[in-house]
């Protein structure tokens, strides 16, 4: 599947992070996968669908040749969110790909127009209005509920279904949006429950103590420790010291000296793969502190960390995926060597999650009996128990837009080497 934009390497984004950050604004970048030239604006962003006569998720055989399904994606691709947004995005090409090969949607091709939003806000709002200008159905949005508010409430206020394959906190919804946010979701974890789970890991690996660190930057790390420190207590673990700092505000040295000072069975870190977790990992293992390091999805790969081995190790996170090619389910395995093969191998295992988002849409689709509007989609999507996905069973209800229960993989680095080590849930099931 070949792209008119350009691929970005992990170091480069964390490089671009800092340049955005320096430099403001630039001018708007947009990109757009190879089906853009197709999708021409429609006369109403929340109309139906062309008539499919059945809820079948695609037709018996051919290449879909309807008039397209056209989801508008607000992602970054040059600043924090690169990492997560565009592996899901990739995810979701393929899987797109796949099912318009085998007729769409009942003959709608699944068509994507993207926007790089570069996480300005001024920008996102910018490139959200302009896809729905030129017709969007559905609107895709970046993997974090701060930086994407912009967008969001485009496509709220336009009456589209909003989704974003891996938002990871309870206020993709109308917990944050209100009677509009009906219409949000997010096939990320929530992340209350990718808390309960790594306070599960702690506690199945004999980790009876820990030391708990947030960064403040986002609100999805504030909850992630929150829910932490929650289940890890209420499963007899202790909390020694908890500490926080915001990224990029020069702290982080001082947290690695406190935890120095500690002696915890367990580091539980909830930030993001910007350039201070590499700092913190650095200093406490030069420091001779080997404790395991906990963290949740967002800090899943070894792209961010430090490359000397030494430092680069007993790293533990939970994830969607395994990247390692020991995943242990042979379609995630599968996918990772498409995206590999057209020069997209995933950083981290999120990239699931845009498969995901791309079945909970024709699966919503095929329940509403084809229907576009921006309300039947999101009634379809909140009765959602069990539905099967790439990333496992996913389930919403009607005040968690987010996926909770599933199952996650967890991941360990040894050496600036990681592999898959067994599954996990929120309730310690597996």
């Amino acid at each position: 599947m070949k792209r008119i934009r350009a691929s970005i390497t992990p170091l480069a984004v964390v490089v671009a992070a800092l340049a955005v950050a320096a430099c403001g604004s630039s001018s708007s970048s947009s990109a757009s996968s190879s089906s853009q030239s197709s999708a021409a604006a429609s006369s109403s962003a929340t109309s139906s669908a062309p008539a499919t006569g059945s809820a079948s998720s695609s037709s018996s055989s051919g290449a879909a040749t309807g008039s397209p399904i056209k989801i508008g994606v607000a992602i970054d691709f040059s600043a924090l969110m690169a990492p997560t947004d565009d592996p899901a995005l990739y995810g979701a090409e393929i899987e797109a790909s796949k099912i318009n090969a085998a007729g769409g949607v009942n003959g709608h091709p699944i068509k994507f127009m993207v926007e790089n939003t570069q996480l300005k806000p001024a920008q996102t709002r910018s490139d959200a209005l302009n896809l729905v200008s030129k017709g969007a159905n559905i609107l895709w949005v970046t993997c974090d509920v701060d930086f994407s508010t912009p967008s969001i409430e485009v496509g709220l206020q336009a009456k589209l279904l909003t989704v974003s394959p891996c938002i990871g906190t309870d206020q993709m919804g109308p917990k944050r949006f209100g009677s509009e946010g009906q219409l949000a979701y997010s096939f990320g974890n929530v992340a209350q429950d990718e808390g309960a789970a790594d306070a599960q890991i702690a506690i199945k690996q004999g980790w009876k103590t820990a030391d708990v660190i947030t960064d403040k930057q986002i609100v999805y790390n504030q909850d992630v420790c929150q829910a932490f420190i929650s289940k890890f207590k209420a499963l007899g673990g202790k909390v020694d010291m908890t500490a926080s700092w915001t990224q990029g505000d020069h702290t982080i040295g001082n947290i690695a000296n406190q935890v120095d000072g500690t002696h915890p069975a367990v580091i539980q870190v909830c930030t993001t793969g910007a350039p201070d977790i590499s700092t913190f990992l650095s200093d406490i293992r030069s420091a001779g502190n080997s404790t395991p390091m906990l963290a949740p999805w967002s800090l899943d790969g070894t792209w961010w960390m430090p490359k000397n081995p030494k430092v680069a190790t007993n790293v533990w996170t939970d994830s969607y995926a395994s990247i390692y090619g020991d995943d242990p389910n042979p379609q995630v395995r599968a996918m990772i060597a498409k995206l590999t093969a057209e020069g997209h191998a995933p950083t981290t295992g999120g990239f699931v999650t845009g498969a995901a988002a791309i079945d909970g849409i024709v699966a919503a689709l095929k329940q509403d009996g084809g229907s576009l509007s921006g309300a039947k989609l999101a009634a379809a999507m909140q009765s959602f128990h069990n539905l099967p996905t790439l990333s496992g069973n996913v389930s919403f209800s009607a005040t968690q837009h987010s996926v909770f229960g599933r199952d996650y993989r967890v991941l360990e680095v040894v050496n600036g080497k990681g592999s898959f080590k067994y599954l996990i849930n929120s309730s310690g099931g597996r």
